[in-house]
C-alpha cells in the first residue's frame, strides 16, 4: 500500500494505492457506516478532519474519488507495534461506489477472523 500527499495547494488530498488483496483486507473498515480505510501515515491529523482521497485498487487504471472524515488516529509508537495512521470513514457522497468496489474485491474474505490494522 502506498500513500502520497498531493502538492501543498491540494494538501487535503491523499493519493492511496492498494495493489494487494491482503493489504486491502487489512486496511478496510467494514463495520463503519459507509465503510472506511485505515491509511498509514505519520502526518498529523485531528479527529473530524475532512479528507479527500484518490483511491487506486489492484490493477485498475481509474482512480476512485472518495471524500471522508477522520474517525480515529493511531499515533506513532502505539502499543503492540501497531502501524501509525488514520481511520477514514467514507462519506455517502459517492453513493457507496468505493465501498461496493472494495467489498467486491474482498468477497468471501470479510467474514474472516484474520487481524487487520483496525481490529
Amino acid at each position: 500500500m502506498s500513500v502520497t500527499n498531493a502538492p501543498a495547494a491540494r494538501q487535503g488530498i491523499l493519493s492511496l494505492t492498494i495493489k494487494d488483496k491482503n493489504a486491502l483486507y487489512a486496511a478496510y473498515m467494514q463495520y463503519v457506516k459507509n465503510g472506511g480505510l485505515f491509511i498509514p501515515t505519520n502526518k498529523k491529523y485531528n479527529l473530524g478532519d475532512e479528507v479527500f482521497m484518490l483511491l487506486t485498487l489492484m490493477e485498475e487504471t481509474e482512480r476512485i474519488p472518495v471524500a471522508g472524515k477522520i474517525i480515529w488516529i493511531t499515533p506513532v509508537g502505539a502499543e503492540g507495534n501497531r502501524a501509525a495512521g488514520i481511520g477514514v470513514q467514507f462519506s455517502d457522497q459517492d453513493g457507496g461506489m468505493a465501498r461496493n468496489k472494495i467489498e467486491g474485491y474482498l468477497a468471501g474474505a470479510l467474514k474472516s477472523d484474520r487481524p487487520t490494522h483496525t481490529m
